[in-house]
């Protein structure tokens, strides 16, 4: 099969994350998570078809964006959730999380076909299972749904809305749960895959619509396809290393977008990440890969 890989930004990211393709006026936003500690714009938004870009600068750590129903957007920043006003720039507080816990911050998260947007925090050190997944309903009430985590990443669910996917990068496993939409429970958590015998961890993930999961390599570079048994369909090795994201995108939602960090300098404890002196050719870049012939689903906006 042939397909082409492309970059399409070359911003340098700190660290680009949670790519979410908006169907309804076929633009891309994403963001830079640490970006803000290095005095670079936090929320990216493209319009593919005429290269435009704009940027959004926050004084917040972001792990995640999603689109709200009635305009602008909520995240996951380093302290809680928040509404966002792309038109002004302003966050109003929704809620803490974890407040008294200065080591944590929230990372990836996406919304279930409910509306309702499940975010997981991470140990800004990567050491310490001391995080949990959190769910913010339409109403804007939060309840904890895991725990035990050190980073979270990767949450998306199968077409049906029967299984929810969600991954500990430095637990190196991916589980799998069964969901109940209608009233956001998980149950049943076991292993769906797992980067023991991998030269990568597991980063932002997405579900395509023959139900198998997609997920960034960080490290390794590889963005891998799972089966719906857990088994690897196959890799695309990508030009940078530190990939951290995808979702399906374009008018047909036949393209995937891919973010990478450019970062080099880690607080982490732990010795994963290579010891650079200066990020890779082209990292931090945002990429588009075309002509695989599958499509995606797409991305729900917050109820509330």
């Amino acid at each position: 099969m042939n397909y082409t890989i492309e970059c399409i930004a070359a911003d340098a990211n700190e660290l680009g994350e949670g790519p979410i393709w908006d169907v309804e006026d076929g633009l891309l936003y994403w963001v830079d998570g640490t970006g803000r500690r290095v005095g670079k714009p936090s929320i990216w938004r493209l319009d593919p078809r005429t290269g435009d870009k704009r940027s959004w600068s926050l004084e917040h750590d972001v792990g995640a964006l999603v689109l709200r129903q009635g305009g602008g957007a909520i995240l996951a920043l380093d302290d809680g959730f928040y509404t966002f006003d792309f038109d002004t720039g302003a966050l109003e507080l929704i809620t803490l999380i974890d407040a008294g816990q200065p080591r944590t911050r929230l990372n990836d998260g996406k919304c279930d076909r409910r509306g309702r947007f499940l975010a997981g925090g991470m140990d800004d050190q990567e050491e310490l299972g001391i995080c949990g997944l959190w769910q913010l309903d339409t109403d804007f009430s939060v309840r904890k749904i895991d725990e035990g985590i050190i980073c979270s990443n990767g949450p998306c669910w199968s077409p049906d809305d029967k299984t929810f996917y969600f991954a500990d990068t430095f637990r190196q496993t991916m589980w799998a749960y069964d969901y109940d939409l209608a009233t956001g429970a998980l149950a049943n958590r076991r292993v769906f895959a797992s980067t023991a015998e991998d030269p990568g961890f597991f980063d932002g993930s997405t579900v395509d619509a023959e139900g198998c999961v997609w997920n960034a390599l960080v490290i390794g570079g590889d963005l891998i396809r799972y089966a719906p048994d857990g088994s690897v369909e196959r890799r695309i090795g990508m030009p940078v290393k530190n990939i951290t994201s995808l979702t399906f995108g374009g008018p047909k939602l036949d393209e995937i977008y891919v973010t990478s960090m450019a970062r080099v300098r880690h607080p982490a404890v732990h010795d994963h990440f290579a010891k650079q002196v200066r990020p890779q050719f082209g990292a931090g870049s945002l990429f588009r890969i075309r002509g695989l012939g599958i499509t995606g689903m797409p991305e729900p906006r917050f109820g509330g």
